[in-house]
């Protein structure tokens, strides 16, 4: 019976890593369009719509459509969290997922099994497959994930759906969606602004092309240009734009937020205005009663904030195997090498990471007086504080960074170093690392990861000539520069060098503060040497700029 079960196993991972090679074939190999050209593949979502019979469906969903630049994803789980304690069936759409596709679509706050998630793919993929011609080809792939999500939450009849719009808003497959309950925008900023504009006006216009005729709007406090335009396009199609205030904590009761990091008070109080008007618009008003209870909320939304989850934002992990060979979340010390995530990737956003991970991480020595033995002491004179009989692990932070070639990264290294050492924390080292995405390919938590190492290091190598720049005021990647250590020096463990606490000596040449490293299982691998081989050192490595790298971490972490 086991080796039958070990079959079916082996058959259902089969099926699961055909479904990701199928979903890969429709990654477009073209770059992101322009307005004109997003305008036909919004139209053809609502000739898939039509042939899957979804066109009068879609609005039984009763969503909560939500667009912006930071803290949508955020937002969009804080409703879900806060609605599913109400008591309701819900069904949440977001992207980018970090590890497994099956993160987009969750239905009451779960990822589907994979027998599930495959039923109704498949189902979707030879619906439309039979429907393919000339004039109209397979979606790609967002808008078949979002029509798989519209798909998901008929079929498993969820109370309310909420849907994350990709990018953009006006021109993004989500807004197929014609009468939601209720539209919230999130804090706005520069990004995709080869898509949707290159001033804060013409992203603010884009983002508010959610509003809809009689559809209740709210957002968050905005930069004044941003505000003038989302209310200019509020009037238009005639609806009140109302301004969400950030949550007081006090209404907390002493409680925390489920995600970390004081913006997620702006995202929060966005929340619990839009799931106030769903509530009351679709009829749920009784769940409300208690709002005016000392002006504190209802116990389903204290909950729901409470346990509100999202990887790769604001995320800790300690490297230490739990019972069942996966990483503990951390819950204060537990080994000598934590792992600080944040998928942040704008300017704005690395600003709120930096902040986050200086509140975090703390200084330069970190206490240890409870729950270890005083011999990791003995020894280390650097390490003992004679007058108060406590031990301290010294903290070197690291800085694990990667960055799309679409961002700017001195718009986003600069402002990390400052907010970071404002607040007493400074890097010991930079590792440059590629992806193990690839961004033709959709992977599973299955997948196996690539060991070929061969690899262009070009951006990478731009990124540490951003980062010495920055550190040393000078540019140590010119080929008339001087010369730093690469990863193929001729150090114990096959890096540039094996003590975080050398310094660097630019009079000398000698750059040990950062590193070009050719794949991420070996950064990785590099890191946990160090903490090995430096007991008494509490290692911090922030793994920041790209999602991507976040989930990749993720992956090798869990396994």
């Amino acid at each position: 019976m086991e080796n039958q079960g070990h079959d079916q196993d082996l058959v259902l991972s089969s099926s699961f890593e055909a479904a990701m090679e199928a979903l890969s074939s429709l990654i477009s190999r073209r770059k992101r369009g322009t307005g004109s050209n997003r305008g036909e593949k919004l139209e053809k979502m609502f000739t898939y719509l039509k042939i899957l019979g979804f066109e009068e469906q879609i609005d039984k969903l009763k969503i909560i459509h939500i667009a912006g630049t930071k803290g949508k994803g955020s937002t969009c789980t804080f409703c879900e969290a806060i609605l599913r304690e109400c008591g309701l069936r819900t069904g949440l759409f977001t992207s980018p997922h970090l590890i497994d596709v099956r993160e987009r679509i969750r239905v009451n706050g779960s990822d589907m099994s994979k027998e599930k998630f495959l039923y109704y793919f498949w189902n979707l993929w030879n619906q439309l497959k039979e429907n393919v011609v000339e004039d109209l080809s397979m979606p790609p792939l967002f808008q078949f994930l979002t029509l798989l999500a519209f798909k998901i939450f008929l079929s498993e009849k969820v109370d309310v759906a909420i849907v994350e719009v990709g990018i953009g808003g006006r021109w993004d497959s989500t807004n197929v969606v014609k009468e939601p309950v209720v539209c919230g925008v999130t804090s706005l900023g520069m990004d995709h602004m080869e898509i949707l504009g290159d001033t804060i006006e013409k992203i603010a216009s884009e983002k508010a092309g959610i509003f809809k005729h009689h559809v209740p709007a709210f957002t968050v406090p905005q930069l004044p240009e941003a505000m003038f335009v989302l209310h200019e396009m509020a009037s238009k199609v005639m609806i009140p734009l109302e301004v969400a205030s950030p949550l007081d904590s006090m209404m907390l009761n002493g409680l925390k937020l489920g995600l970390t990091g004081e913006h997620q008070f702006m995202n929060a109080g966005l929340a619990v205005a839009l799931c106030k008007c769903w509530l009351q618009r679709i009829g749920h008003s009784e769940l409300l009663l208690r709002d005016d209870f000392k002006g504190g909320l209802p116990e389903p939304f204290l909950r729901g904030l409470c346990i509100a989850s999202l990887p790769g934002r604001a995320q800790i992990i300690n490297d230490m195997p739990g019972k069942s060979g996966e990483v503990l979340e951390s819950d204060g010390y537990s080994n000598n090498l934590t792992f600080y995530l944040d998928g942040a990737h704008t300017p704005e956003s690395v600003e709120v990471c930096a902040r986050w991970f200086s509140s975090a991480a703390g200084g330069d020595r970190l206490s240890v007086e409870n729950g270890f033995n005083n011999n990791e002491c003995q020894g280390n004179h650097d390490s003992w504080t004679g007058d108060s009989k406590q031990c301290y692990r010294i903290q070197k932070k690291i800085l694990l960074f990667n960055c799309m070639e679409v961002r700017d990264p001195r718009l986003l290294l600069p402002r990390l170093v400052e907010i970071c050492a404002s607040s007493g924390v400074h890097f010991s080292k930079a590792l440059f690392v590629p992806n193990i995405s690839v961004y033709c390919r959709v992977d599973s938590s299955a997948s196996v990861l690539p060991s070929d190492v061969s690899v262009d290091l070009s951006w990478q190598s731009t990124l540490q000539g951003v980062w010495e720049n920055l550190i040393h005021g000078r540019d140590v990647t010119s080929s008339n520069g001087p010369k730093f250590q690469n990863t193929k020096s001729t150090c114990s463990n096959g890096f540039s060098e094996g003590d975080p606490s050398e310094k660097c000596l630019p009079a000398k040449n000698h750059y040990p503060c950062s590193s070009v490293i050719p794949s991420l299982p070996l950064a990785i691998q590099w890191l946990r040497d160090c903490a090995r081989e430096n007991s008494s050192t509490q290692f911090q490595v922030l793994v920041t700029g790209s999602l991507h790298l976040v989930g990749d971490v993720l992956k090798l972490l869990r396994r």
